[in-house]
């Protein structure tokens, strides 16, 4: 849990929002590239240990409020263990494709004075100490975006914070989540020409990796990354 140190540092900061970005952990229908290594049923155990590792970590980081947000129902019985154990809101993700989602998510929660973190849940590597260093660059006058990249060319966070507030909402939330070529290697570059052209800046963290392949498996598995997250 987070220490007293911890909670000092982020004492009268902006307020904090971390949203999960998931869906229902239903065999067959998450980790599908992971299938051929470890069958249907082993991809979704293994999607459950990433998505209890994530919310672990964004409740851990103090004073941040942690919401779900679900592709399908998320009143979904695979999702209630979660919804037992973390001080989580859920929510249901609305929209025709990742874009939309993440653009209406981030519009519903964003807001003058308060930053906001979206995260993924296939980075065993995004830890407390990670979304807190992505928070805290969010306090910088002068930052309107800032990312986590991830080695496959995407992102696994994306936040904004107080001030990208003198900015239109509708023309960060276009640069950022309108006509990318989601699911590709083309994402995090692609979204950062799009905030160079509309005049935006932004800062990125370093680099980590997602698990998405069975070679990703295999790596996260030498490095324990796959040991489910104490609650």
């Amino acid at each position: 849990m987070s220490g007293p140190d911890e909670d000092h540092q982020f004492a009268g900061r902006a307020a904090l929002h971390i949203a999960v970005f998931a869906k229902p952990l239903v065999s067959g229908r998450v980790k599908t590239r992971l299938i051929p290594a470890v069958g249907a049923d082993g991809a979704a155990a293994i999607q459950r240990i990433l998505l209890q590792r994530t919310l672990a970590a964004a409740c851990d980081v103090a004073g941040a409020q942690v919401s779900l947000w679900v592709a399908g129902d998320p009143g979904h019985p695979t999702l209630a263990t979660y919804r037992q154990t973390f001080p989580i809101t859920l929510r249901v993700q609305q929209g025709d494709d990742l874009g939309a989602r993440m653009r209406a998510a981030m519009a519903s929660l964003w807001g003058a004075g308060r930053r906001v973190l979206l995260i993924g849940s296939d980075c065993p590597l995004l830890g407390a100490a990670e979304l807190r260093a992505a928070a805290q660059v969010l306090n910088a006058p002068d930052i309107d975006v800032v990312f986590t990249p991830v080695a496959d060319g995407g992102y696994v966070l994306v936040g904004l914070g107080p001030a990208a507030a003198r900015h239109l909402p509708s023309r960060i939330l276009d640069a950022l989540f309108v006509d990318i070529a989601w699911s590709t290697e083309r994402v995090m570059a692609q979204t950062q020409a799009r905030l160079d052209a509309a005049g935006l800046s932004w800062q990125e963290q370093p680099m980590l990796w997602d698990i998405d392949r069975p070679e990703d498996l295999i790596r996260a598995r030498a490095q324990g990354l796959l040991d489910p997250a104490p609650d």
